[in-house]
């Protein structure tokens, strides 16, 4: 989780002595995505640059933000009991059908035959805010036809925790649980914490982040600090280290990763496993500190933790605000740790908008996804970046590498900063 720090004060590991830690890790991925409905079919898109950023389409915006990242299709609603549905925001159904793909990915869908006890399984996801649409809705109920007409359901739905406790129920995972809220940065301190868990003796842990925020009330929500584009041209809206960028684009969806202990995991014969989750460490911006500091300060110790030199790095998967001076931090950020044009960088989130709490774990998935295939993923962009610029950003079309080593950066609204390092599992 963040913590408060000044300048460089940053919260690596567990923060606490530990004994010498199994390894975390990842054997199962689901994700859902505004340009694709499953996991090899967003992949496929991502490494073909199809964009699923468009108008927004599920009611009229009023406002000036008018395209994002929706999950056009609603086919993962069949994988969510009617009865649920009607308790539950579109956000947790997403995770729901998003958790039931991780699980059958990691071999783990039979409840039944599962080598875990119940409270040796833990459920622990990250939110921005919580179930909007749905408290959106029964508040105007409240208001246009009185208490009476609104759902039962509305005390617990909006609840940022709302998902995991379904996910918990539904798969039976009675460990310790828990929720995780740092906008952006979130998602990977949802995943850090999911390590903790697993070093502390639980075996499993089902972990990740998943977002809704495009209803009425959460895009003017997201738009109150001026960073969100206001564009109406899908290609030119999110252009992140780009001289026409003008602000990020909102959008829906995340990831669902099944994280296991590495003992535990083999024992059972795993199908498969993406990665490892190997170093972790988030700060908070101090107001007084030069920006990108903490940034700055996250990235080194979370390759510290994970025992790897900046030189070691294939890959950096960028936080990529969209904003002049967001890009332009993250930019030194990058050449101070690993020199100009120092090692590959990729925003595959050009292609979905940034998710909040389910940005990071779906550029984790992306992540071990690319070190399966040996490819970096390409950010989408209107133009090639100017020959001086900076950074070795991958554009156009994806980059044949042998990826053994990937940096993962987020950073959320009001100074959130996380970084997550993942290396093969050998």
């Amino acid at each position: 989780m963040s913590t408060t720090v000044s300048e460089s004060t940053v919260q690596a590991g567990s923060g606490c002595p530990e004994q010498p830690a199994a390894e975390a890790l990842i054997t199962g991925i689901g994700m859902l995505a505004p340009n694709g409905a499953h996991t090899e079919e967003i992949w496929a898109n991502v490494l073909a640059g199809r964009t699923g950023i468009r108008p927004v389409s599920r009611f009229r915006p009023k406002g000036p933000v008018r395209l994002a990242g929706e999950v056009a299709d609603d086919a993962f609603l069949q994988a969510v009991p009617s009865r649920l549905r009607a308790q539950t925001d579109r956000w947790t159904q997403m995770a729901v059908a998003a958790s039931d793909a991780a699980l059958e990915d990691a071999g783990l869908a039979d409840a039944g035959t599962r080598p875990y006890d119940p409270f040796d399984m833990a459920v622990i996801t990250a939110s921005s805010s919580g179930g909007n649409e749905f408290g959106q809705r029964e508040l105007s109920r409240l208001w246009t036809e009185g208490p009476q007409r609104v759902s039962v359901y509305q005390s617990i739905a909006w609840f940022y925790a709302a998902t995991t406790g379904q996910l918990s129920i539904r798969h039976g995972m009675q460990g310790p649980c828990g929720v995780v809220v740092a906008d952006q940065a979130g998602g990977l301190d949802a995943l850090a914490q999911a390590r903790r868990v697993l070093r502390s003796g639980t075996g499993l842990v089902l972990t990740g982040g998943m977002e809704a925020p495009l209803s009425p009330y959460a895009l003017t929500c997201l738009d109150s600090d001026g960073t969100v584009s206001h564009a109406t041209d899908p290609a030119r809206a999110y252009l992140p280290f780009h001289e026409g960028a003008t602000g990020w684009v909102p959008g829906e969806g995340g990831a669902i990763l099944v994280v296991e202990e590495s003992t535990a995991a083999r024992s059972r014969a795993v199908p498969h496993v993406y990665g490892r989750l190997a170093g972790h460490a988030a700060t908070f911006d101090s107001p007084s500190a030069p920006p990108g500091s903490g940034l700055l300060a996250a990235a080194g110790a979370a390759l510290e933790d994970a025992g790897v030199e900046p030189s070691r790095v294939d890959v950096v998967f960028a936080d990529a605000a969209g904003v002049r001076s967001q890009d332009e931090a993250e930019i030194r950020v990058l050449t101070e740790l690993f020199g100009p044009r120092g090692v590959p960088v990729t925003a595959p989130k050009t292609m979905t908008g940034r998710l909040n709490a389910g940005g990071g774990p779906l550029d984790v998935a992306l992540a071990v996804l690319a070190m399966r295939d040996g490819v970096i993923p390409p950010t989408v962009l209107p133009a090639e970046p100017a020959p001086t610029h900076p950074l070795d950003l991958v554009t156009g079309r994806p980059r044949t590498a042998a990826i053994r080593t990937a940096l993962v950066l987020a950073r959320g609204a009001g100074g959130f900063n996380s970084a997550v390092v993942l290396t093969q599992a050998y």
